[in-house]
């Protein structure tokens, strides 16, 4: 049992420590590599994922194949403080994303999707000046607004995806009149409908309907999107880590069990 346990522990963070030397090389290859800020964000998580994998498997690893109680402890310990770091993420995380929490603590989402169908936090988080300042340069680097030219409006508005169809375009009620992919002229009676995003919009390149409230919501629902699969994932994490957990617990038990006879052994002998 003894040699089950442990070699599962050992054989467990031997995997975590290649993973973990893997993210640091990405975090490097993000940072030596890419140019632009947008996708060079990435490179913290990368770097702060790798750090963590890299600390806990040696822990793990000294504990287990050492039979040091004291390092096997702190392994303990670490994968603990990370269940319930998971647990609090995950519930935090599906009370955020949740749509009617997030119409019940704002009071402003009826009808059509609109900013009071998220959380406050959410909101405050992604929709706030300085946040939003940088999600509009990344709109521009990654060319979302980006279409083949000569095409009518027909051809744009079937092809162009949700996003798209938020951010580089006005509202369809505000009655502007087409004249290419991203330029769009406002009658001269005004806008047919008192939509606020109508009078945002600006055929600036660098504007267009980055600050329409319909573009912020489609944000808002994107990362959503990737929330809600983010708490999936930290659920099927968290059983792993209570799996892990219980096996820890198993191998410190039988260290010390091991550790208790050799001292039983050697009295006797003495």
């Amino acid at each position: 049992m003894v040699r089950i346990s442990n070699g599962i522990i050992t054989l467990l963070n031997l995997l975590t420590l290649v993973v973990g030397f893997a993210a640091l090389l990405m975090s490097a290859w993000l940072y030596i590599k890419i140019e632009t800020p947008c996708e060079r964000n990435l490179r913290m998580p990368f770097l702060i994922m790798g750090g963590a994998l890299l600390g806990v498997s040696m822990l793990g690893l000294l504990g287990s194949c050492c039979r040091l109680n004291f390092f096997m402890w702190l392994y303990l310990i670490t994968l603990f403080v990370l269940m319930l770091g998971l647990t609090v993420f995950t519930i935090f995380v599906i009370i955020v994303t949740n749509k009617e929490v997030g119409r019940e603590l704002s009071g402003k989402g009826l009808g059509e999707r609109k900013l009071g169908d998220y959380s406050h936090w959410l909101q405050n988080y992604v929709v706030n000046a300085e946040n939003w300042d940088k999600i509009r340069v990344c709109f521009g680097q990654i060319k979302l607004c980006s279409f083949e030219a000569g095409k009518d409006h027909n051809h744009y508005s079937k092809y162009m995806a949700s996003m798209q169809s938020s951010c580089c375009k006005p509202p369809s009620v505000c009655g502007l009149v087409f004249v290419n992919s991203t330029t769009w002229n406002m009658p001269a009676k005004g806008p047919a409908d008192p939509n606020p995003d109508c009078t945002t919009w600006s055929n600036e390149q660098t504007e267009l309907c980055y600050n329409c409230e319909s573009c912020k919501v489609e944000a808002l629902e994107e990362i959503k999107k990737e929330w809600k699969i983010l708490s999936l994932a930290n659920t099927c994490i968290l059983l792993l880590v209570g799996i892990i957990y219980s096996i820890s617990c198993c191998a410190l038990r039988n260290n010390q069990s091991q550790g208790y006879q050799k001292y039983k052994d050697y009295a006797k002998y003495a």
